[in-house]
């Protein structure tokens, strides 16, 4: 997880400082107008001491109150005190959930809670994450390493009793290896993935809206090209099943201001155990609608297996072109097969053409044929080579289960 940096040099903006602290009910309670603020701490929280906060860094003093304002929030023992903090720390929008559900009363039931919520969450963020990439009713394998890729710089908050929880996206770099992986440019951090997520929540809500009016889902068709997939669907029938309900707000980071076309406060999208008849048939719909996809992979073989010396044989192919997918399964005849063997074992990449099915997630190559070795220079196959060697049974005699 992608930890918090120090606070600049010069120490936050006493502005945006003031708006978290209101945005986390904190009240200003007096001082000098134009000049700092006296905040308290929400009622309920228990005893916490009162902060004097600048409002800006305009005046002599300005640096030492915020100083003593940024150490007094760090001792509170206001809930909200760790949340401010980091997203001082780290200019980020949060996306917060709250899920419905009675108080557990067991140690277990908690921790069971807490993992519910947070597996949700994530593949929430995940179903966020692809629609940032690109719009399809259902992905499949299709992108998941680059948007799993992108979830590793988020920061997560704490989830107690498995009912609310927050996350971070940091709108400012991504650090290097997580941009790397997601194939992102370091100016996007997160909020591509924050403002994706948004859309197709809202677009997912009218949809379903939609369906429980007039019982078709001609909506959910359209929605697709705003994000709306079978990813997000499954994340939201696996946090309200077993609630009462579930509400997801976005928060806009004060220091980067509001994305163009959305709201400074969006209202918070709401689902409820009515909403998961229409989600589960859009999520059913989403599978069965998305066609499979021509394709001509470059792809390094990984492993082979077939019955008998003779005949056709199975192969996992790893992708390095020609589809947004890590690896494949594919059967090929004896021909290609023995081609794909032979590239295997002098370190070649090959070509090969087929179908990529959506009943499979991407994963499986029908029709697989017309299998070409691909030269590369010395670097490159000797990686290759390397591969082979780490690899565990890559000739074996019976095909592997998907």
């Amino acid at each position: 997880m992608h930890r918090p940096t120090a606070p600049p040099p010069g120490g936050p903006d006493p502005a945006v400082l003031g708006v978290l602290l209101a945005r986390h009910g904190w009240r200003r309670r007096g001082g000098e107008p134009g000049r700092y603020g006296r905040w308290t701490p929400p009622e309920g929280t228990g005893p916490g001491t009162s902060l004097l906060v600048p409002e800006s860094h305009a005046f002599p003093d300005s640096a030492d109150l915020l100083a003593e304002a940024l150490t007094a929030l760090e001792h509170t023992a206001a809930p909200s005190a760790r949340d401010i903090l980091v997203a001082l720390r780290v200019p980020s929008d949060e996306i917060r959930w709250r899920r419905e559900i009675p108080a557990p009363r067991a140690p277990a039931a908690a921790w069971t809670a807490q993992e519910r919520l947070r597996a949700g969450a994530r593949a929430m963020l995940l179903a966020g994450a692809l629609a940032a990439r690109a719009h399809a009713g259902y992905h499949g394998a299709r992108h998941r390493r680059r948007a799993e890729a992108a979830l590793d710089a988020l920061l997560t908050g704490p989830a107690p009793g498995g009912r609310e929880l927050t996350v971070f996206l940091p709108v400012g770099p991504l650090p290097a290896p997580a941009a790397e992986a997601a194939a992102a440019t370091p100016a996007e951090g997160g909020r591509p993935l924050a403002t994706a997520l948004l859309r197709a929540l809202q677009a997912t809500r009218d949809a379903t809206d939609y369906q429980r009016a007039t019982s078709r889902m001609d909506a959910f068709d359209t929605a697709v090209g705003v994000g709306v997939c079978r990813e997000l669907t499954e994340a939201l029938v696996a946090l309200v099943a077993g609630s009462q309900g579930i509400r997801v707000g976005v928060e806009w980071a004060p220091a980067a201001g509001v994305p163009e076309g959305f709201a400074a406060r969006p209202e918070p999208v709401e689902f409820s155990p009515g909403d998961l008849p229409a989600l589960r048939e859009a999520g059913a719909r989403y599978v069965r609608d998305e066609p499979d996809v021509t394709v001509r992979l470059t792809a390094a073989v990984v492993r082979m297996r077939r019955e008998a010396p003779g005949g056709p044989g199975v192969v996992r192919l790893r992708v390095l072109a020609g589809a947004e997918t890590g690896q494949v399964r594919a059967v090929l005849g004896e021909d290609d097969y023995r081609l794909a063997g032979h590239a295997h074992l002098v370190g070649l990449p090959v070509r090969i053409s087929g179908r990529l099915e959506s009943r499979g997630g991407f994963r499986r190559l029908a029709g697989a044929g017309d299998v070409t070795p691909v030269p590369v220079d010395e670097a490159e196959r000797d990686r290759l080579l390397k591969s082979l060697h780490e690899s565990h049974d890559v000739l074996g005699e019976k095909p592997d289960a998907d």
